[in-house]
Parts: C-alpha cells; structure tokens; sequence
C-alpha cells in the first residue's frame, strides 16, 4: 500500500505543465505567492494566497485530528496514538522546558505548536490541486509547505518571542527580568557583553524562523528538482533519479516533518522556561 501510495504522489507531482517544457523549469516558481483573493487595507495586504490556503487548511486539520485522537476511547488505536501523541508533548517539549509552576499555562500552547507545524509541514508532502495553474482545464496538482515562506514561521516565531517576554516580565518584573539579561562580569567588559546579550535575544526570533523555513524551503526545492529533471531531459537513463527522489522524500515525510515540529515546539518551551526562571 505504501509502495502504491508513493507511486501515486510522484505520477501527480508530474503534472505540472512546466515540467513539459523541455529545458525550462525553475522549481522555485512552486513558492511564487500570487493573489487569489485581493484583499487590501490601506497599506495592509490581507490578500488571500496559497500559503493562507495551506495554513486555513492545516489549521482546520490540526483541530480536527486534536478533537479525533484526543477524545477517543483510551484502549483503540485512535485513542493510543492520541495518548502517544499527549506525552511526548507533555514530557519531551513542555517539562523539559518549562518550570513545573507554568506547564499549566503554556502546555496547550507548546503542545498545539508541535501539532499545527507537523500538521501544515505534512500537508506539504501530500499533492493537491492549489497550484493555481489547470492543464486541459483540470486542475494541476502540486506540493508546497506554508513553512517553507519565511513570513509564515517568523510569524509563528514571533508568537514565542512575545510570549516569552511578557511571561518574563509577568513572573519577574521588568526590572529583575532585563537585570538578567547583564552577566557577571568586570564592568570594562559590560559594554561590548550586554549589547550581545541584547542581540541574542533577537537572534532565537531568526533562529527560530529561518531553520524551519530553510529545511522546508531545501526539502521542496530537491525533490522538484529530481522530478523536474526527467522531464527536462527526457531520458530514460534518468529513471535511476526517480528512486533517489523516492528515497529522499519517504526521508523527508517521516523524519524532516516531525523533527522540526519537534525542535519549533521544544525551543519554544525552554526560552519561555528560560524567562520565567532565569537563573536557571
């Protein structure tokens, strides 16, 4: 069943016209955002994209396998993998970071992070028709992850950044809280450390953002490459290319998807863990 799942997902990645076109393919034209709901206000663009798209559905997905897996019986395997699922959140993302006094506060947070970003990242795997282009009139299939627009997961990375700083401020104090962000050190040496402690700060904001969107961004850009190229060249003495792009999505599905969603969520807990008790 894999096998033929597999086969089916790479024949529908085919699809796309510009593929046809010998010795004209540019896989980065996947991540193009084009309008397809003009929506403006103002200067503030709301438009409707393929991205929002994703993310819409990703969302209605994310809440529809939490209240699936979540509220099934404990003894199926609805209910087991909906149990597997609440402790690797619970123990491996939010205790590891979080101080035992917040985990009440920020699990749901922590928790529904790892599964939107799993979620959305998985859904870039799965080809759908929301390329926006039609071949014959038919819809053309494609894939494309929302995490791999940086817009998206420095939105999501921004969330935790505020987060952490308001719990922060909220627990300490504003005074307390900043003081800790000054080491102990000579005070000749205060002018060139706190600036970069400052810059620190900032610098998880980007971490966070670029290392999903670039693990995303690289997954897409490979594996459309590999596909792409069987029909730019049109050789038979390429087939050998289809088993490499096979390996490197099944590799990119099962390990890249839960992995960032994983890292995204845990970070996530151990900086606002690290602003509630910042001595630790």
């Amino acid at each position: 069943m894999r096998a033929r799942l597999t086969t089916l997902a790479l024949l529908a990645l085919a699809l796309p016209a510009p593929a046809y076109a010998r010795g004209h393919f540019d896989p980065t034209t996947e991540f193009e955002q084009h309008e397809w709901v003009p929506i403006h206000l103002g200067a503030l663009n709301l438009s409707i994209t393929k991205a929002v798209v994703y993310l819409m559905i990703g969302s209605a997905l994310t809440m529809l396998l939490g209240l699936v897996l979540m509220r099934g019986p404990t003894l199926t395997r609805r209910g087991t993998t909906g149990e597997l699922i609440y402790d690797v959140a619970e123990t491996q993302v939010a205790e590891q970071g979080l101080p035992s006094k917040a985990i009440g506060r920020w699990f749901p947070y922590v928790a529904s992070l790892m599964l939107f970003i799993f979620v959305v990242n998985l859904i870039g795997f799965i080809p759908l028709p929301l390329t926006g282009e039609t071949w014959h009139g038919i819809p053309v299939f494609g894939i494309y992850a929302a995490t791999s627009s940086l817009s998206v997961t420095l939105a999501l990375a921004l969330l935790t950044f505020v987060f952490t700083h308001f719990e922060g401020i909220r627990w300490n104090g504003p005074v307390r809280y900043f003081k800790s962000w000054i080491p102990e050190a000579p005070k000749p040496l205060l002018a060139l450390i706190v600036p970069l402690e400052i810059l620190g700060q900032f610098m998880r904001l980007i971490s966070l953002s670029v290392r999903l969107f670039a693990n995303m961004l690289a997954g897409h850009i490979l594996i459309l490459t590999f596909i792409g190229l069987m029909f730019i060249l049109q050789s038979l003495a390429l087939i050998p290319v289809v088993a490499v792009a096979t390996v490197f999505y099944l590799f990119e599905v099962v390990i890249v998807v839960g992995i960032q969603a994983f890292i995204f969520a845990a970070l996530s807990a151990i900086y606002i863990g690290s602003a509630i008790e910042p001595e630790h």
